[in-house]
């Protein structure tokens, strides 16, 4: 396929679904998820199905890596050579992991404009921003266009998420000890938001059942948006597909999203929010 003028790029946390990373040529760049002696390419290696069957039952605890800077730089080596004159790259957050500098590295060492931007969110938090800056792109935008239509959805938009156990999030490291044994003390089901301002996991209310968890969820999402404009929705969840689709519902019956999907978190982001995960990732038109 030859490349856009300014080709677009992102990596695999950003949980696009399949058929708008087809439509609008999104580069998609894997995250690694090293599980024992396998070094496996999210969503190339390895399902979201497959990954949250074998998490039940292996007692090995998988790992993740971020893509170093030579797949980094291989991409964008390809996509020059495909035609593309400049390109735009959007990451998670860098406080969540290090895609972000790998990418800064290969930019480093190509003779070709590269515009690396650090999303400060991650699932479909970066994938809004990534499908913002495609559609911009669409509409003949240049890479500033591109990323002034990202950066309007970073600052319009809200992701929440409620995990069964902060135990996964320790393990990798993206959360701290004491937020553990807040979390897990008596039970409690702790809410978590990504700020967009800062791109960290801060802690949200701790509820003590599941369901007033999925309540709070969507009362801080509901009180982060402007419901009353238009509204691009995704609904994320990590082996609950069936309280996925309940919140898609009332998502749809409530609000009326222009934009509305629910889909399975990646196996890199998987590891580390854990299965029984729910988010809602969202943003308003102006």
């Amino acid at each position: 396929m030859a490349a856009h003028r300014v080709a677009l790029v992102t990596d695999s946390t950003c949980n696009i679904p399949h058929d708008l990373v087809q439509q609008y040529d999104i580069r998609v760049i894997p995250q690694h998820l090293i599980w024992g002696a396998d070094d496996l390419l999210d969503l190339v290696d390895i399902d979201a199905a497959t990954f949250y069957l074998r998490l039940a039952r292996d007692p090995t605890h998988p790992k993740t890596s971020q893509p170093p800077v030579s797949e980094f730089l291989t991409l964008f080596e390809q996509l020059r050579a495909e035609g593309a004159q400049e390109i735009v790259c959007l990451t998670i957050s860098t406080r969540l992991s290090g895609t972000y500098a790998s990418a800064i590295g290969a930019k480093e060492m190509i003779d070709l404009p590269v515009q690396v931007y650090d999303s400060r969110a991650a699932g479909m938090g970066l994938g809004w921003q990534v499908i913002a800056a495609a559609r911009a792109r669409e509409a003949g935008g240049d890479a500033v266009a591109m990323l002034d239509a990202a950066e309007y959805v970073r600052t319009h938009m809200a992701m929440v998420l409620t995990v069964d156990t902060l135990e996964y999030l320790y393990k990798g490291g993206r959360i701290g000890a004491a937020q553990r044994i807040l979390g897990t003390a008596l039970n409690l089901k702790p809410q978590l938001i990504i700020n967009a301002e800062t791109g960290i996991i801060e802690p949200g209310e701790r509820t003590r059942t599941r369901r007033k968890a999925i309540e709070a969820m969507w009362n801080v999402f509901s009180k982060s948006v402007d419901t009353s404009k238009p509204l691009h929705v995704a609904v994320h969840h990590a082996a609950a597909r069936q309280e996925a689709l309940e919140l898609e519902n009332r998502l749809r019956e409530e609000y009326r999203p222009v934009e509305l999907f629910t889909n399975e978190l990646t196996p890199v982001v998987g590891t580390h929010a854990g299965p029984g995960t729910l988010a809602i990732a969202g943003y308003y038109e102006s």
